[in-house]
């Protein structure tokens, strides 16, 4: 049930729906018949929503949210040899039946970014594999991998549908192996958030992130909005969000792992 309300308010606050929720409540507003209050409130709610989309559109804006989220360093190849693990967190943009896979799953964008940067990892130290994510996340994971890469997965852990639950069942099987320390492998702004954690589950982690900012070169085209961007600020706005929220529920006792 918490999982299921925690998707549908980040799809309803953060853009794009949170901003044209607000700019639909405010041409409400100013289309009432009633007070100028009313009609200056909904004026000011309608301007805020469009300024706040075109804002968060521009490249400028997003890589600044971006490398503002980013909270570890790139992986230093020295301390690889503190992991006896590579885990791999699911994306969210599988693909359960790939036409040119002749109806195979395959992964998405930002998911085959994680597994590419898994499979180069795997191949410079020879640590097994433990892809975690959705059913429909851990085929495509493990599909890719081994079909696109050529890498085996030794471990798939399919039942988890967010980073709390990627950490509490992983740590479950690589306990169970005897892995202690692992290299964990996703994106740069979602680094610092799942390596906190899998260490609430008792594991070593060497967070292993990609995606992560460089500084852009300068250009009139970062002035304008663009779709890319958007979903960067998105993702870079629940991050900053999403770590501060982790600490209150853990304090709460509402989603904190086991001791």
């Amino acid at each position: 049930m918490l999982v299921s309300l925690k998707i549908l308010l980040r799809c309803l606050i953060l853009p794009p729906a949170g901003p044209l929720l607000l700019a639909f409540l405010g041409t409400w507003l100013v289309m009432r018949r009633g007070a100028g209050r009313a009609r200056a409130l909904g004026a000011a709610l309608l301007l805020g929503a469009l300024a706040a989309l075109w804002l968060l559109s521009l490249p400028l804006l997003a890589d600044a949210l971006w490398h503002a989220a980013e909270r570890v360093p790139l992986l230093d190849p020295a301390r690889a040899h503190e992991a006896q693990a590579i885990v791999i967190l699911g994306g969210g943009t599988e693909r359960r039946a790939a036409p040119e896979y002749a109806g195979a799953a395959a992964a998405g964008p930002d998911l085959l970014e994680r597994l590419a940067y898994g499979a180069y990892l795997q191949r410079r130290t020879g640590l097994p594999i433990l892809v975690t994510g959705s059913p429909a996340e851990g085929v495509a994971m493990r599909a890719s991998l081994e079909r696109d890469f050529g890498v085996p997965v030794r471990w798939v852990e399919d039942q988890s549908r967010d980073t709390f639950e990627n950490a509490q069942f992983s740590a479950a099987i690589l306990r169970g192996a005897g892995v202690t320390g692992v290299l964990l492998v996703t994106h740069s702004v979602h680094a610092y958030r799942a390596m906190r954690e899998f260490e609430a589950c008792g594991l070593h982690v060497v967070p292993a992130p990609v995606g992560l900012w460089q500084p852009p070169e300068p250009h009139p085209f970062r002035y304008v909005p663009q779709i890319g961007a958007l979903k960067r600020s998105t993702d870079a706005l629940y991050e900053l969000i999403g770590e501060p929220v982790r600490r209150v529920l853990a304090l709460l006792h509402l989603r904190r792992h086991p001791s």
